[in-house]
């Protein structure tokens, strides 16, 4: 598996792994019509792709195929860490999730941030981040729950970790 930067071109790819993700994996934990709300079948093209040209993630692929991706914020913000439903649960997002601390280090980023899923919660949690508040999002009418989380000392965790 190859970790690499974001190319504009890479953007449906990236919305497909998206919807997957949350379809797939967010089922456990979220209504239908909250994964419809989260994300739906019909969006925006031009929006996702200026989103994710701001978010300049970084994408797992293997054979050409992009497995998963994640970003990383100015101030150590995680936005997006998405794996593909049929990709899940081998290991891809926790090498996402060590680039992405191996890119804070070297900007001097100190602590990651995100605001995940209940389901990916217990992920986050295994790789060091803590709960700091439960929250409720509203998207297209539709409340979600989540969690904002945070991992501290960015290069103590990650520089001799096995994860």
């Amino acid at each position: 598996m190859l970790i690499r930067e974001f190319q504009p071109a890479d953007a449906l790819a990236l919305h497909a792994v998206f919807h997957s993700s949350v379809h797939t994996l967010g089922a456990a934990c979220y209504s239908a019509a909250q994964l419809e709300a989260w994300a739906p079948a019909s969006f925006n093209v031009h929006a996702w792709s200026a989103k994710m040209c701001a978010l300049q993630p970084f994408l797992a692929v293997q054979a050409e195929r992009v497995l998963g991706y994640g970003d990383l914020g100015a101030g150590g913000y995680i936005d997006h860490l998405f794996v593909a439903g049929n990709a899940a649960r081998r290991g891809i997002g926790s090498a996402l999730l060590r680039h992405i601390a191996a890119c804070a280090q070297e900007r001097g980023i100190t602590a990651l941030t995100a605001d995940v899923s209940l389901c990916a919660q217990a992920f986050f949690a295994q790789h060091g981040f803590e709960l700091i508040e439960r929250r409720t999002v509203v998207l297209h009418g539709v409340a979600l729950a989540n969690a904002r989380m945070r991992r501290a000392a960015v290069a103590a965790a990650y520089s001799t970790s096995s994860l």
